[in-house]
């Protein structure tokens, strides 16, 4: 049946938004006549409102209920504006509808969209009892379900949003078409409107510009120390500006615009610059940030540390150039307690404290060195008085010490007496064999430097020769072959007469010496004479008992099947020079002179089977008790340098014609010689003394004369 309704000037649609400004929408009347209801929303404000009474409400409520009532059509009751509902009148309301006959009440939020559904889907299900009864949800109840429902929604749309929009130039219309088709668009506007979608929207784009931004700051402020390292490294320019001033220097500077670039509108942030990547200058508005003005004071006091560190370092080295307790050799332990004071730990780090201490025992070393070398000259009648192989017993040690040992020179290297002692034995190399290899100059010997002066002032085309000729003519390669140790402990005798790097001095000339000790199997690889970097010149081989000589036999037979089938591959000469050496058994002891004997017997009947040299035991006490003394050891060294010689020649021989004889003119038939001494040390140099004869046009190095003949 069809119902009258009537509502005079009532809008169809009203909302908030609409309050105060009527009149700007189109009024639209409810249509007169009958209408077909099938039910009815009772309505009932619980907000607290201006000027009205809830109890005078509710009795027009229920006025109206009872007319509705009338048509005996379905009634709901709906509670509306329940987000700002007063709890007396909601209760109020609740107890209104107990007191009628199955009349259902929904509480509702039309702002919040809370319910406004259950309230049309509670009256449909009355109307048509077919349907599933709705189940009523309380306010705040449905409320959280609704929170929980959007705050799902709406993470799954930013997560959307942070997916599509990567940059912050993005606008909504083109980052719109692009969602609208993915279900977390179309849920998050359903339930919060297009609004509230691209109020987020605008939110990622901006946090997407202030991290750009950010990023940008930060590549500015790490390049911003190296700019000002760059214009202004110095303090004294700076230390005393304004900032104003400091600015205005920087931008006077020649580089400025390499590293600073000044924008036309500030701040920097707020400008195109900062989608400018690929232009890396730092706005020079930034150094009026707080960051910018930071980074400066840190430039400033990094100077002032700077300062005061250089400050620090001077005032350390002159604390140990002025300090009686730092001596050559001197541990930085001892000396820590008499030169450091609070400063020096305050600003200096130990790896700078130890490296100037350590320069400065250099300094000191050298020092004391080089005038320990001018004592050792100075006292040279101590020297004239020892054997050939210029080694001195202990006795003559003894003495030598014992005669410089009240001069404050020898003193001075008090804490470095194997320094001390190498220095005599190298002083005593050079008395006797006096060449610029063993000069204690080193690099300053005059003959190495007029060598120098003439190989630069003349250049004299290369001899063809093999590239590594020069080196293997002063080198020797020794395999020394033992058992049980022998072998080791030889190797580290002869190492111990050698040069700090491995030379000895044979017939007056310096050799680089290379040492092979092997005590096992020579078929082994590992114990084998030649190696791919070893090329052996000859062999000492060594024993002290019936055993260690059946190992040497046993080996040299070996190593001599290895070679002749070499020899026969590759063509190479197969017999190696040998020397056999009875060496003193290990502890010394008297090992009986029919043993001794018996020993030295076989051992020449095999090197006359070997056809090698033999030596015999060294002389009690001599040479400081070692196994074989030096005056030995050099003529087994002579003899593989006899070997080597011969070798040369025989292969020089083969190779036929092509050598050139001597040159046409030798330093005899010189229309002038000129002979010079010169000191090695003396203030003089090499440069002065030959200047003038270099200079003059008809001088020219001799043919045959050697590198230091004209």
């Amino acid at each position: 049946a069809a119902t009258k309704l009537a509502s005079a000037e009532k809008l169809m649609y009203f909302c908030t938004d609409q309050l105060g400004l009527e009149q700007d929408f189109e009024q639209k009347q409810m249509p007169d006549g009958k209408l077909p209801v099938d039910g009815f929303l009772l309505c009932v404000d619980v907000s607290r409102g201006m000027n009205r009474n809830f109890d005078e409400q509710l009795k027009f409520v229920s006025n109206l209920y009872n007319q509705l009532a009338k048509t005996k059509k379905p009634v709901v009751v709906v509670l509306t504006k329940c987000d700002e509902g007063v709890e007396r009148y909601i209760r109020d309301a609740h107890a209104f509808a107990l007191g009628k006959k199955n009349l259902q009440v929904v509480e509702t939020s039309a702002r919040s969209n809370v319910n406004v559904e259950l309230a049309f889907g509670t009256l449909v299900q009355l109307v048509d009892r077919s349907r599933g009864k709705a189940k009523i949800i309380p306010y705040f109840e449905a409320l959280k379900q609704q929170s929980q429902q959007i705050a799902a929604a709406k993470d799954k749309y930013e997560w959307l949003v942070s997916r599509v929009v990567k940059s912050h130039h993005e606008a909504w219309p083109g980052a719109s078409r692009k969602m609208q088709p993915a279900p977390e668009f179309q849920d998050y506007v359903y339930l919060e409107g297009t609004h509230k979608a691209k109020k987020l929207f605008l939110q990622h784009v901006q946090r997407l510009k202030q991290e750009h931004i950010e990023r940008r700051r930060r590549v500015y402020l790490a390049l911003l120390p190296q700019a000002l390292d760059a214009l202004v490294p110095d303090l004294d320019e700076i230390d005393r500006l304004s900032r104003a001033k400091a600015e205005k220097l920087l931008e006077a500077k020649p580089d400025f615009l390499k590293w600073f670039v000044v924008l036309e509108e500030t701040p920097w942030d707020a400008t195109s610059h900062v989608d400018d990547v690929d232009n890396e200058r730092i706005p020079f508005d930034l150094l009026e940030t707080p960051a910018g003005e930071q980074l400066y004071e840190a430039h400033l006091e990094k100077l002032r540390d700077e300062r005061k560190r250089a400050e620090m370092r001077r005032a350390f080295r002159e604390n140990l150039e002025s300090s009686p307790f730092v001596t050559p050799g001197k541990p930085w332990e001892e000396a820590r307690s008499f030169i450091m004071n609070e400063d020096f730990y305050l600003w200096l780090e130990e790896p700078v404290y130890m490296d100037i201490y350590g320069k400065h025992q250099k300094q000191l070393i050298d020092k004391a060195k080089e005038d320990f070398q001018e004592l050792l000259l100075e006292y040279s009648e101590l020297f004239y008085e020892l054997e050939l192989d210029a080694k001195p017993s202990k006795e003559k040690m003894g003495v030598i010490q014992e005669v410089l040992g009240e001069e404050q020179r020898f003193k001075a290297l008090q804490k470095l007496q194997a320094e001390r002692d190498a220095l005599i034995l190298k002083h005593i190399h050079f008395v006797y064999h006096p060449t610029k290899e063993t000069c204690p100059s080193c690099s300053s010997c005059v003959d190495a430097r007029v060598e120098q002066l003439l190989g630069s002032r003349f250049s004299r085309p290369p001899r063809p020769a093999p590239a590594d000729a020069a080196a293997a003519a002063d080198r020797l390669n020794l395999v020394i072959l033992g058992k049980d140790g022998l072998a080791r402990e030889l190797a580290n005798e002869i190492r111990a007469l050698c040069t700090n790097d491995d030379k000895f001095v044979v017939e007056g000339k310096m050799y680089e010496l290379a040492l092979r000790p092997i005590e096992g199997n020579v078929r082994l690889p590992v114990n084998a004479f030649q190696t791919a970097t070893f090329q052996p010149h000859g062999c000492l081989c060594l024993y002290n008992s019936k055993e260690s000589l059946s190992y040497v036999v046993e080996s040299i037979e070996k190593s001599r099947e290895a070679a002749a089938a070499a020899a026969r591959r590759d063509g190479h000469p197969a017999q190696l020079p040998l020397t056999l050496a009875l060496v003193n058994k290990r502890g010394g002891g008297d090992a009986g002179g029919e043993t001794l004997q018996s020993l030295i017997q076989q051992g020449q009947q095999i090197a006359g089977k070997l056809q090698c040299g033999f030596l015999e035991p060294a002389a009690a006490g001599s040479g400081y008790g070692r196994n074989i003394n030096e005056k030995q050891i050099g003529q087994v060294l002579k003899g593989l340098l006899d070997a080597k010689r011969g070798l040369a020649a025989a292969a020089a021989a083969a190779a036929g014609a092509g050598g050139s004889g001597p040159g046409p003119r030798e330093a005899a038939d010189a229309d002038l010689r000129v002979v010079m001494c010169l000191m090695c040390g003396d203030p003089a140099g090499a440069d002065e003394v030959l200047l003038p004869i270099l200079q003059a046009q008809p001088c020219r190095p001799a043919p045959g004369g050697g590198a230091a003949v004209l």
